[in-house]
């Protein structure tokens, strides 16, 4: 944001003085004073696009140039999708094993349980025979054996199913949503860097310049287009020591330019504390006349277009 300050020191006392002895006391002049917007990119990067010209009246949101964004473009793709693998990957592992494995396992386990009856009948017979004698104790303690290693093979099958209806470990868990978060982040990061390759206009107003041509090199940081907002535009003028204890802010003053097909109402916004653009003064009683304040006053923004910054004018307070 700059100011116009190009009116001379000498100038500007002399127009004090004037005022001073104006034989309308309510009457001063000043000068009008524009606060320039310099819109720019935190990127470096070849404009490519420059979507407004001097002089131009645009809206709030406008674009106003845009810079080269292919590797910015490039890496918000790939920060895109690393950010999906890791979605996936914590979809996963929230859901546990497929429905295919999961019914793979089922099958093992009614096969286990089948075994398992199979061998617990012959266990059964088999010491029906070994009280009969019909057997010997060898025989015995094998199928015993049988019969409790085909049940310990349906208990650790049937865990398996439960272990396969069942996500991952909470620190597993845990540990993917962070990696979802981190890739969140380089999207947003990637994102951001892209739109900071395209300038929209802050507010509405006029285009006072633009200070490069497509295809040049802007480095980051510097001012691409020069803004003056309707807001921004201001009267400065000045008043004497003995004027400026009745002013207060939003007192009400009109704005008379040559040229303008009325006065233009303004508001005062700023009373300044100190005397400013003086000489050196011995202050006394005779001397204390010789003081100006500096006052500044805004107008409806929808009045400003009507002036221009280092335009002379007269003020009159209401």
């Amino acid at each position: 944001m700059s100011r116009f300050t190009g009116m001379p020191i000498c100038l500007l006392f002399a127009a004090a003085l004037a005022a001073c002895s104006h034989q309308d006391r309510d009457t001063y002049q000043g000068y009008i004073e524009g606060e320039f917007v310099y819109l720019g990119s935190s990127q470096s990067g070849k404009l490519t696009a420059l979507s407004v010209a001097r002089g131009q009246t645009i809206e709030a949101g406008s674009n106003t140039f845009a810079l080269e964004s292919v590797d910015e473009t490039a890496a918000l793709d790939q920060a895109q999708r690393q950010l999906a693998a890791a979605q996936s990957q914590l979809d996963d592992i929230l859901t546990g094993k497929r429905a295919p494995e999961v019914a793979s396992v089922r099958a093992q386990l009614a096969q286990a349980r089948a075994n398992a009856r199979k061998a617990a009948l012959q266990l059964s017979r088999d010491e029906a025979q070994f009280s009969a004698g019909g057997i010997a104790k060898g025989q015995l303690d094998d199928s015993r054996a049988n019969a409790e290693a085909t049940a310990a093979q349906v208990r650790d099958l049937a865990e398996q199913v439960d272990i396969a209806r069942l996500p991952g470990r909470p620190q597993q868990i845990a540990a993917q949503r962070a990696q979802v978060a981190a890739a969140q982040a380089f999207v947003a990061q990637a994102q951001w860097k892209v739109d900071q390759k395209r300038v929209a206009a802050p507010s509405g107003g006029l285009v006072y310049d633009t200070l490069y041509r497509v295809g040049e090199w802007v480095q980051a940081g510097s001012p691409v287009v020069q803004m003056l907002p309707p807001q921004n535009i201001k009267v400065r003028f000045f008043v004497p020591e003995n004027v400026v204890g009745s002013l207060a802010i939003g007192r009400a003053l009109s704005i008379h330019c040559d040229g303008c097909a009325q006065d233009v109402a303004a508001k005062i916004t700023y009373v300044s504390n100190e005397a400013e653009y003086t000489p050196p003064v011995i202050y006394s009683n005779e001397s204390r006349s010789k003081l100006v304040f500096m006052v500044e006053a805004h107008p409806q923004p929808a009045d400003a277009s009507k002036l221009h910054p280092g335009q002379p004018v007269a003020v009159r307070l209401q």
